[in-house]
């Protein structure tokens, strides 16, 4: 998705994902010493209760090299570049904590234009369950190549040009996926049990993240795909329209959205909080930073925010802030559960390294990491065979803020 990671790199962000095995990382010969520079990061120098020395590192790395070199079967199609990117991907994958992932110089690459606000690819946003494994489509831009390929939100994506998407980290499948302009990629997916196929052509995206409309009595409404650069302004730009329209309450969907800039999350809830802490984080050290807000543009009409299993991340902070705070209802299913905060880290050689870094808390001081945001009225979806496009979620939200308005 596209996938659902559309952060930049000059804040902190959150991510969902996972890292590669690191069985394969280390079948790489003759470079010892790239481990060595890698590992030497480390202070203690102790990777295991054994003090495993540099010279222990090398030596096994020649034993495995040798072995290849005599044994393995398909030796001359050994890409040196990938068993050596294998490597780094691997030691952070060890970590066992499935945020924290190295970026390759491709996979790098990728990670970046989604900063730009434009870039190549179909225009679905996508969410990867850590428990299943299963990636999941959770949002699909309206006229897009994904739209027009007909893949809908909910489907789970088992293929992409014939690579099997089990088993992949998210942002590799999302590299598959992307792709120069023109150009066409076979998507595989499982839909209400069955298999559907599909095959879209890639196109420059306009990442669009914000899209609202004025419902009946005069009720706005307001979904947020995304927390990119570009959605405060968006946000911005809809919340004034609906005001100048005359709105008398809101309806803030975050159902499918994945999180992303901390930034963009904390400057949109400073035009609707009251004064006080937004969220606040703490990293390894017990160093505590938080975001603040003045009250000077708080939100006072009727509000409700819609999430549901795959809001994640930065909207956990929006829906646990407005929640602390009563400024709205929060409407729908338990969120995802992503407590954490992520750094990208430029290791100056074309990759990345995403590193977990801190917690981060409500302003109640909640953790919701692993637990997620449990909403003050809980709507399970029910789709509707006769109506597809009745939104039982949405209609509940709309009759809470219809009802807070009469009062």
């Amino acid at each position: 998705m596209e996938e659902n990671t559309r952060e930049t790199t000059s804040a902190r962000k959150f991510w969902i994902g996972a890292g590669a095995g690191f069985l394969t990382a280390v079948l790489i010969f003759a470079c010892g010493w790239e481990v060595w520079h890698l590992v030497s990061y480390r202070q203690t120098g102790d990777f295991t209760s054994e003090n495993i020395s540099k010279s222990d590192v090398e030596q096994k790395l020649d034993q495995l090299n040798g072995l290849i070199e005599s044994y393995y079967l398909y030796e001359d199609e050994i890409d040196e570049d990938v068993l050596i990117d294998g490597i780094y991907s691997g030691y952070a994958s060890a970590l066992g904590d499935p945020y924290t992932v190295y970026y390759d110089k491709e996979e790098t690459k990728a990670l970046l234009e989604t900063t730009s606000g434009e870039f190549s690819g179909i225009g679905a946003t996508m969410s990867k369950n850590i428990n299943s494994g299963e990636i999941t489509v959770v949002n699909v831009y309206e006229d897009s190549p994904a739209d027009k390929a007909g893949l809908k939100a909910g489907d789970i994506l088992y293929q992409v040009d014939g690579k099997d998407a089990e088993g992949q980290e998210l942002d590799t499948v999302v590299s598959w996926i992307k792709g120069e302009k023109g150009t066409d990629v076979a998507i595989k997916v499982m839909r209400a049990g069955e298999a559907v196929e599909t095959v879209a052509t890639r196109d420059v995206i306009q990442v669009q993240t914000v899209r609202y409309e004025m419902k009946e009595d005069s009720i706005g409404y307001i979904m947020v795909s995304e927390f990119d650069d570009v959605t405060y302004d968006q946000f911005k730009e809809a919340l004034d329209d609906l005001e100048a329209q005359g709105m008398q309450g809101l309806v803030i969907d975050l159902r499918g959205n994945p999180g992303g800039n901390l930034t963009t999350v904390t400057d949109m809830l400073k035009i609707l909080l009251p004064e006080g802490t937004i969220v606040s984080t703490e990293d390894k050290y017990g160093n505590v930073e938080e975001v603040a807000c003045d009250g000077k543009n708080e939100f006072t009409k009727p509000l409700a925010v819609l999430v549901n299993q795959y809001s994640a991340s930065a909207s956990e902070i929006f829906a646990g802030a407005v929640q602390d705070y009563g400024t709205g209802q929060i409407v729908g299913m338990t969120t995802y559960g992503k407590g954490v905060v992520q750094q990208p880290m430029d290791l100056n050689d074309g990759t990345y390294l995403k590193l977990t870094i801190a917690e981060y808390y409500t302003p109640s001081g909640r953790s919701i990491n692993g637990e997620g945001v449990t909403p003050d009225v809980e709507v399970e979806y029910e789709y509707n065979a006769d109506d597809p496009q009745a939104d039982n979620q949405l209609e509940k939200a709309m009759e809470i803020v219809r009802e807070e308005n009469v009062q």
